[in-house]
């Protein structure tokens, strides 16, 4: 699992666990059965639609391993249908300025059902909704891949290897807005160590002296865990990461 993945996948927990909190007070109103309560339904309504944008938008896409997939996926799909539900609330009580008791019931219900949910229904699901899609979509994407690929018998077909890829991300999450790699030995040899293969320069566009020295961080943190060796300058890693062929 890459570093961005395992970052992604945690802060989507982080923000799963935070949600039943807003469920709390969504079942408070619901169970006072009364049409004074339409606003703070719309603002918890609000609050669960950000949160769920957020994961669909940032996190959920970098998220590969099947597994996680699968329940991310499901947890989502239920947020979906509670938002959907919500919604039609506001939207009757807007309209009639009734509502029945039974329809409070129903609501209450499937908020209380969500762990039965989840782990029932919305997996299975979303079982149908992956494999449909992986076993056929990334089969075509694959041949397409391989297709273009002996199509161009070029070397540059790859230009960016996994490492430097995820380089480029982490420096770009913690803030970065340029990711630039240099050959340790194009720059300055007195101001790098003995076995520096690669220098990746970064830049912020509020030349923010913390918001640098965090991407630096950010960056020898997850080049040390892979064993490499790094020095930090301003705006610098030097590591001895082989990040580029030799020129």
């Amino acid at each position: 699992m890459s570093y961005i993945e395992k970052k992604y996948r945690d802060k989507i927990r982080q923000i799963f666990e935070e949600l039943p909190e807003l469920e709390s007070h969504l079942l408070e109103h619901l169970n006072k059965k009364s049409l004074t309560i339409s606003d703070n339904i719309a603002k918890l309504c609000a609050q669960f639609n950000k949160n769920i944008n957020q994961i669909l938008k940032k996190y959920y896409p970098e998220i590969k391993n099947m597994d996680d997939k699968l329940d991310i996926k499901a947890t989502l799909k239920f947020y979906y249908d509670l938002i959907d539900k919500l919604t039609d609330f506001i939207r009757l009580i807007e309209n009639f300025q009734k509502v029945d008791d039974n329809y409070y019931e129903s609501l209450i219900d499937f908020i209380e059902d969500k762990e039965n949910l989840i782990t029932g229904k919305y997996q299975q699901v979303c079982i149908r909704e992956l494999t449909a899609f992986y076993d056929k979509r990334s089969r075509d994407h694959l041949e397409k891949v391989i297709a273009t690929k002996f199509e161009r018998k070029s070397r540059q077909f790859f230009t960016m290897g996994p490492l430097e890829e995820e380089i480029k991300k982490i420096a770009k999450v913690a803030g970065a807005d340029e990711v630039y790699i240099n050959l340790a030995k194009s720059l300055n040899e007195s101001d790098l160590f003995e076995s520096a293969q690669s220098v990746i320069k970064f830049t912020t566009s509020t030349k923010d002296q913390n918001k640098l020295n965090r991407v630096g961080e950010e960056l020898k943190k997850y080049l040390e865990s892979k064993k490499y060796k790094v020095e930090l300058k301003p705006g610098l890693v030097i590591t001895n990461a082989k990040l580029l062929p030799d020129k």
